[in-house]
């Protein structure tokens, strides 16, 4: 079982930054891939970035690596998503997700594992 929390969600006008962070709370000795997707509504969920439990792999979607970066803080067991230059379009409930895996996963359909999600919301 692993538990998430999410935080670092809220309301930022277009331009700005925020950072997102994930909590991650697994079983000791096992290694985790943790993603972090979002959903707008009426889109399907999409997948933002993802990194490998040591936090040497990451991923980001290439539509997004000019303004987002993901990293991993492995003494807090905690993910970021810094995200920078936000756009309108961005404004969509963002969730961080783990599995159990020893690389990096980009598939959100094999994920097992699910934060609450937290809501980022773009002023024009």
């Amino acid at each position: 079982q692993v538990q998430l929390v999410e935080s670092g969600g809220g309301l930022v006008q277009t331009g700005g930054s925020l950072r997102l962070s994930c909590r991650a709370s697994g079983r000791p000795g096992r290694s985790y891939a943790i993603g972090w997707f979002r959903q707008a509504p009426g889109k399907e969920r999409e997948t933002i970035a993802t990194i490998d439990w040591s936090g040497d792999q990451t991923f980001v979607h290439y539509s997004k690596k000019d303004r987002f970066t993901i990293s991993k803080d492995n003494a807090k067991n905690t993910v970021y998503l810094q995200m920078r230059r936000l756009e309108p379009e961005d404004t969509a409930v963002y969730y961080c997700a783990a599995m159990e895996a020893s690389g990096l996963v980009t598939d959100g359909r094999r994920y097992d594992y699910w934060g609450q999600g937290t809501q980022v919301t773009v002023s024009s």
